[in-house]
């Protein structure tokens, strides 16, 4: 009998220490079953001086990013921020520290992307201490390193439908010139240069057959007048070159200086009637939506998709990918209007610029601003025949490689179109 007892307890005893250690190995597979989810993955960016709200490459860059968030690394578009660290430079000094920073981390982000060509030498120094970390930099030209894309745009192609733009325009108005405003006389704006004189070529020649044939852009006519002002950040310099230009007859001139070429848009609304509310004048913005700083005058602007170049480059990092095409490609991937990275403003996007503004803190009054800029299209459209969507044709048949825009880097064949568009 206290055999059978002491069976049965031990046999009680055995069944609460198998309970156990299916209790404690269910909560040990529960708990690493968790762990090994893993941390979030993340996306990060460096931003240049000014951070978010600039309305220009870092707002763009942070869009890019969001999309990232929640296209790719599985973030609520309602609460995208925990698959993104963005980090915003006060100086130049602040470069290496932020890159180094985020590329140092435990959990590193899967894409560290820097905003703008003057973090080049950061970029070069901190792929060079991070082998394992991927980068991607907006504008910079990075070679030689298996870890760094080095993110380009096709800036001859927008300004080619620019300049078709700005052609119709100009005839239709009554001008005899095109204007162009750029800053330092570096390779990228000849790019600009070029291709702009080039689209008011086409204009010319594609109006001779379709549609009301324009006066301006003729063989040896040299319409364009434009001026290297030597700054990137005058508006006085942009301004009085504009006014310079509007005075020999132009009727558009358009922005290659950054902040220097704002001053077209004071020029125009200067030299506009008293009390008009859009031009003749007009500016075309440049590199973002700037339609919204002066809208009435702002005829157009030629945008570079940074949003669209951050999502391309983080989709690359993320199917394994990246690394290959940084060898295949010389370390640069190259956008253009094919995939949607350089295109021309429309109010639609005017309007995602205004909830940019509204989300970083500024005061717009969205309703008014794109108000106004519909009322201007309106008017052009109304008076010159739709020339947007005459302009979109050119852009079509260079997505569609109908037509190619000449893409020029040297000083060899800047010289020859000089010579022949002027």
């Amino acid at each position: 009998m206290l055999l059978k007892n002491r069976n049965a307890v031990s046999t009680t005893v055995i069944a609460i220490v198998i309970i156990v250690l299916v209790v404690v190995a269910g909560g040990s597979y529960y708990y690493f079953t968790q762990v090994a989810v893993g941390p979030q993955k993340t996306i990060g960016v460096v931003f240049d001086v000014g951070g978010r709200g600039d309305l220009s490459f870092n707002d763009m860059a942070a869009l890019g990013a969001d999309n990232v968030a929640t296209q790719q690394l599985g973030c609520a578009s309602s609460n995208p921020a925990p698959c993104e660290q963005f980090l915003t430079s006060s100086n130049s000094n602040d470069y290496v520290t932020n890159l180094q920073k985020l590329a140092s981390e435990t959990n590193p982000p899967v894409l560290i992307v820097a905003v703008g060509f003057l973090m080049t030498d950061a970029v070069n120094q901190t792929s060079k201490q991070y082998p394992n970390q991927n980068f991607a930099i907006i504008d910079g030209f990075v070679p030689g390193h298996a870890n760094v894309l080095s993110i380009q745009f096709r800036t001859d192609q927008g300004a080619a439908v620019a300049g078709a733009l700005a052609a119709y325009a100009t005839s239709c108005y009554g001008g005899s010139k095109v204007g162009l405003v750029l800053g330092i006389e570096i390779p990228v704006l000849w790019t600009f240069e070029v291709g702009y004189k080039w689209g008011v070529s086409w204009a010319y020649n594609y109006s001779q057959t379709h549609g009301t044939a324009i006066n301006v852009g003729a063989p040896g006519s040299k319409p364009v007048v434009y001026q290297y002002t030597g700054s990137f950040s005058d508006p006085a310099k942009g301004e009085a070159a504009a006014t310079a230009q509007f005075n020999q007859g132009a009727v558009v001139s358009y922005n290659v200086a950054g902040s220097t070429g704002n001053g077209i848009f004071t020029a125009a609304q200067k030299l506009a009637p008293s009390g008009a509310i859009m031009g003749p004048p007009f500016g075309i913005g440049v590199d973002s939506d700037q339609d919204w700083v002066a809208p009435g005058f702002v005829l157009a602007s030629q945008m570079k998709r940074v949003d669209t170049a951050v999502f391309q480059s983080a989709q690359l990092s993320l199917n394994g990918s990246f690394r290959s095409v940084v060898s295949k490609n010389g370390g640069v991937l190259t956008l253009g209007m094919s995939s949607g990275a350089v295109a021309i403003s429309t109010v639609n996007d005017v309007k995602t610029f205004l909830q940019i503004a509204a989300s970083s803190g500024k005061s717009v009054n969205a309703t008014k601003i794109t108000g106004q800029i519909q009322a201007m299209r309106n008017a052009v459209t109304a008076k010159c025949g739709d020339i947007y969507s005459t302009a979109n044709t050119l852009a079509t048949m260079i997505k569609s490689g109908q037509v190619t825009v000449p893409y020029v880097l040297t000083q060899t064949a800047v010289n020859y179109w000089r010579g022949r568009y002027g």
